[in-house]
């Protein structure tokens, strides 16, 4: 008798997989979001969305101000106490560690259902200027979207 092959995840569906790992992290009690960069299939950087250092989170303070006002998902960011995934790995990687790099994203709301983890307006542009090469985020359905981000300049982001 044969024994079945074990397939082994793809190297985008494994980092998407570290990602919700690291989404575990967060601090903020709306959406719990991870992200994960690589290089050459290398960690080099993780992130999730919390409060900057020092400064009290949502989960010490038992407080969400965005919740407390139902703004809705992706509106009034200016009111939000928390630092994205994406900006926290960003600011955690050297340039060269950066450029043609690829990023990958997961998140999941207060009910711990998935959700889409595509990039705000403001962590797209912090993706353009670091100069990585592929973003791959959670679709909110057990899958994921893969992009160049440099088809987000074919729209003004």
């Amino acid at each position: 008798m044969k024994k079945a092959k074990k397939q082994r995840p793809g190297w985008d569906e494994y980092f998407i997989g570290i990602a919700k790992a690291v989404s575990t992290r967060a601090t903020c009690l709306r959406r719990q979001y991870g992200a994960v960069i690589t290089k050459d299939n290398i960690i080099v950087s993780t992130g999730y969305n919390g409060a900057p250092s020092g400064m009290k989170d949502c989960l010490e303070v038992s407080q969400c101000t965005r919740k407390e006002l139902q703004i809705p998902h992706g509106e009034r960011y200016e009111l939000c106490h928390s630092v994205h995934a994406e900006a926290n790995a960003i600011i955690r990687a050297s340039v060269d560690e950066l450029k043609g790099a690829t990023i990958y994203i997961a998140g999941v709301d207060d009910g711990r259902n998935e959700c889409s983890a595509e990039p705000c307006m403001m962590c797209k542009r912090m993706i353009l200027n670091s100069r990585i090469a592929k973003v791959v985020y959670s679709d909110g359905n057990k899958g994921f979207v893969v992009v160049n981000p440099k088809k987000w300049l074919k729209k003004r982001v």
